[in-house]
């Protein structure tokens, strides 16, 4: 395997005469260039960090305010104000007889330039920063919003959910939190806000997603689709070539900071903080809580295929494999017949159950010999790629295979994706990709941006043979996957076992209803004079009365990242406005002219909501962080144990498109991709994600339970496309459901 075929680099035998010392030319020179290509990476950080310190400023324009400061007092015009001449008679005495006058003007001349320069970058950086800090070009009117506002907010939010006599309750507590506990926890969040770059991001991650102690399959990881319609070669080996090969062209524009930032409307540039962790992370289970552990860079892949675990080199020296390479290397993984070891097939189990019982695992049987070395193989990989044995995705004539496709992305067998890895690349028999993606170290769009980069990639630029093959011939000298060794004990296997069993009931019991809403998408919407993401925002209000006769507190994520370091904020979509339309489209007495009133009211109030979470206006985050700090404090406050004790029975996410445009849609309509999606949130409710794909279509993504008996994710998801038909139809846009 690879470590035999390495060890020849460096050979020695003991003879009479002494030691024999015999290395291999060959050997060493692919050790020398993996050293260069490491000093060279290490020169562009070192580049780029100069750059990005110095920016707005650069090199030419440092040279450019010398130059201008050097040809003024040749012309003998003093822009310097006698600063110059000032700066030469500071010059040290000691250094004077060295020197020249014209040395030392020249000197002078310098030290000034550079203070212009630094002086000019200083006060570009604060204007620019004063610049973004500004939202007000998304509103009419805009302006902060203070604590008591927020609280008030809240209660707006909850009061047409509650009877007179709970809203009552709700507004003692929060009239007394906001007198009595409310300033003294907001002193802390201002004291941390002078020195955090975010006041949220850090307690987001840890208290939210890494303190979670239930199982992150299905609860917190979510799935991203491929292409649905085209399909450019059915050669499942082949198309993970392309596709691994374009993820470590990506990170390597993302190590030498060429990807461009996404910008909010066209205007803003968002923070690209989250894509540092993108590549060469995973989640380490801890008994209290987990941690993230990121390395610099990873030369290779961990690979699961029929219960066997693989390691895959990605270069070979310093040279990146090139597409046909790594097709051969994991179709050499698909060949090899050998079985699984004891304990080996279900062992990613431990990655799908309980975090404690995963942590205790690792610890006791990890830690040492074989099993850490492996186990280390497999978290220090770029990234994990599973080889699946079946087939999966869409098939327009089946609706049922979407859902069975999201199914098989969403949670696998329960042991063939490793769950911890910042995402999982799944690659189906008959050429489907997927990605499962761990959601600690980063939201959606941020794996969606990667994702569209990727699938552009391999269709436009990396391509296939006739026959369906990389292009290019293979490299049969590389050195073929190195299986990964392990010794599980009965004991372990048995807590594997057990972690299974927890992971596949939790598996079992999600309905997952995936379908592509044709009679229309963004276009229609637009002549309708709505925002594409309100329409659907109050068609899934109408749908979820029409599917369980009440409303609900409803959770739709929106991005943050116009703040440094920004994850999420909550706009909490069933508003009194939705609800008023909701009840007035119950109602048949009612005109099409008030409805579409009321539909507008509605539509405008959630746009506006949209733009207070985008701007840092939102209140859940800011009343997480109270809480925080009250239990820091050992504070009790029932205002804030109610606020975070609600449930989400509707949690709702639209998923980000064309972030980056390498190809154009309307020319090539059939490479669209599905979006993904994700578990219910509540036991009760639904999850629902959803993709305006385009001018012309809809996809979405409806979660459930089969244990609860009030949710159906199939009849959801027919109650959301009576209710896109129906609102349509107000505008006199009749449509075919």
């Amino acid at each position: 395997m690879a470590e035999a075929h390495q060890a020849v680099a460096f050979q020695f035998t003991v003879t009479p005469e002494g030691v024999d010392v015999r290395l291999s030319r060959e050997a060493l020179k692919h050790i020398c260039l993996s050293g260069i290509n490491s000093w060279k990476k290490r020169l562009i950080r070192i580049k780029n960090g100069i750059l990005r310190g110095v920016y707005p400023g650069s090199p030419t324009s440092w040279l450019v305010v010398v130059m201008a400061t050097m040809g003024s007092s040749y012309c003998n015009v003093d822009i310097s104000m006698g600063m110059v001449c000032c700066i030469r008679n500071y010059i040290p005495e000691g250094c004077r007889p060295h020197l020249s006058l014209q040395s030392r003007t020249l000197i002078s001349v310098g030290i000034f330039s550079t203070g212009v320069w630094v002086t000019g970058i200083f006060l570009f950086r604060q204007t620019l920063k004063m610049l973004l800090t500004y939202h007000g070009w998304m509103f009419e009117l805009h302006g902060r919003t203070s604590r008591l506002t927020k609280i008030w907010a809240y209660l707006e939010s909850v009061r047409p959910l509650l009877d007179d006599e709970e809203y009552y309750r709700m507004e003692v507590l929060a009239k007394e939190f906001q007198e009595k506990t409310a300033p003294r926890l907001q002193k802390y969040l201002v004291l941390k806000s002078w020195w955090a770059t975010n006041y949220v991001s850090d307690w987001w991650e840890e208290y939210i997603y890494l303190r979670g102690r239930s199982p992150i399959m299905v609860n917190s990881n979510y799935y991203v689709m491929d292409f649905i319609l085209t399909n450019h070669t059915s050669i499942q080996a082949a198309r993970l070539g392309n596709v691994v090969h374009a993820m470590i062209m990506y990170r390597r524009k993302l190590d030498r900071e060429e990807i461009k930032p996404v910008m909010a409307l066209g205007i803003v540039p968002m923070c690209s903080y989250q894509m540092e962790r993108m590549f060469n992370t995973t989640r380490i289970p801890g008994k209290d809580t987990d941690v993230l552990q990121h390395l610099i860079d990873s030369r290779h892949v961990a690979v699961y295929h029929k219960g066997r675990f693989y390691k895959v080199w990605l270069y070979q020296g310093s040279q990146l494999l090139k597409p046909r390479d790594l097709e051969m290397q994991f179709q050499r993984i698909l060949d090899d017949s050998c079985a699984p070891l004891p304990g080996e097939e279900k062992l990613a189990a431990l990655t799908a159950g309980g975090r404690v019982q995963w942590a205790e695992a690792r610890q006791a049987y990890f830690s040492t010999g074989k099993n850490k070395a492996s186990l280390e193989v497999i978290e220090k990989a770029a990234f994990f790629v599973t080889l699946d044995e079946e087939d999966q995705g869409y098939d327009p004539e089946n609706e049922a295979s979407l859902s069975l496709y999201g199914k098989a992305l969403l949670h696998g067998n329960c042991y063939n994706r490793w769950f911890d890895k910042s995402f999982t690349l799944i690659a189906f028999k008959n050429g489907k990709l997927g990605l499962n993606s761990e959601h600690a170290w980063a939201d959606a769009p941020i794996v969606g941006h990667l994702w569209e980069f990727v699938l552009a990639t391999d269709a436009f630029h990396l391509d296939y043979t006739d026959s369906g093959h990389c292009q290019g011939k293979p490299n049969h000298s590389l050195a073929p996957p190195q299986r990964l060794q392990w010794e599980i004990p009965e004991e372990c296997q048995k807590i594997i076992e057990s972690s299974y069993q927890v992971a596949k009931a939790l598996a079992d019991d999600v309905e997952l209803y995936c379908f592509q809403f044709l009679p229309f998408g963004k276009g229609l919407i637009k002549r309708c004079r709505s925002s594409p993401d309100a329409f659907v925002q109050i068609a899934l209000q109408l749908a979820h009365f029409r599917d369980k006769g009440k409303f609900c507190l409803t959770y739709e994520a929106s991005m943050t990242r116009m703040f440094r370091d920004g994850r999420t904020e909550t706009v909490r979509s069933c508003t009194a406005e939705a609800m008023a339309f909701v009840r007035a489209m119950m109602d048949p007495a009612y005109m099409k002219a008030d409805l579409q009133d009321l539909f507008r009211k509605a539509a405008e109030k959630h746009q506006n909501m949209y733009r207070l979470a985008m701007t840092g206006a939102g209140i859940d985050r800011h009343l997480f962080c109270l809480y925080i700090v009250s239990k820091y404090l050992g504070l009790s406050s029932p205002f804030l144990a109610q606020v975070l004790s609600e449930p989400w029975r509707l949690s709702t996410s639209q998923t980000a498109q064309f972030q980056i445009r390498m190809f154009d849609p309307d020319k090539y309509p059939n490479h669209l991709a599905a979006g993904g999606g994700f578990g219910p949130v509540a036991d009760d409710g639904y999850g629902v994600s959803y993709m305006i794909a385009g001018e012309n279509t809809i996809f979405f993504h409806i979660s459930s339970k089969f244990s609860s008996s009030e949710t159906n994710a199939q009849r959801f998801g027919n109650h959301i496309r009576r209710a896109l038909v129906d609102i349509a139809a107000l505008f006199e846009t009749p449509v075919e459901s």
